[in-house]
């Protein structure tokens, strides 16, 4: 018995003595998925921020029906590559004229690529820019890219009423 004893505390012994270090735990994956509706939001805010630009809106009709909503900015197309970390941008915009287009280019890209890297902690690959339309002092608005269509004149309620 006591031989039976001394092999089970052996045995113990043996088991007390795993080396911990030789198990092989999985590495932890940390996922982070950034929307493309962020990147959006981080360029609509730059643009912003820009004088002698604005972005492009939908048409008028979309504007009319509500389906240039707010939570699609037009004009404004991410591509993501998650393999390497990175993010391309096309924004679309328009400029007033008199300002020169090189240098708003410049500011464009140099402003969203610094914003987008220090928010998101992305690399952009690419910011293409591409003026869309000259807009005269008279068509740029603060805080939206273009005022209604001459079209709605002040005596549209005029012209239409109930009456047939």
């Amino acid at each position: 018995m006591g031989d039976t004893k001394m092999r089970e505390e052996h045995k113990k012994k043996e088991i007390n003595k795993v080396d911990t270090k030789e198990f092989e735990l999985p590495d932890t994956l940390f996922v982070r998925d950034i929307e493309n509706s962020v990147f959006q939001g981080i360029v609509f805010q730059c643009l912003s921020k820009i004088e002698g630009i604005s972005p492009v809106e939908g048409n008028f009709m979309e504007h009319i029906f509500g389906r240039g909503a707010i939570e699609t900015p037009k004009g404004i197309s991410i591509e993501q590559d998650n393999k390497h970390h990175s993010v391309g941008v096309k924004i679309e915009v328009n400029i007033l004229y008199g300002y020169s287009i090189p240098e708003k280019a410049e500011e464009i890209q140099g402003l969203c690529s610094e914003e987008i890297t220090r928010l998101t902690g992305l690399h952009v690959s690419s910011v293409h820019v591409v003026f869309k339309n000259m807009l005269l002092e008279n068509q740029l608005v603060t805080g939206t890219a273009l005022s209604p269509p001459a079209l709605l004149g002040s005596n549209l309620e005029e012209e239409y009423n109930d009456e047939f």
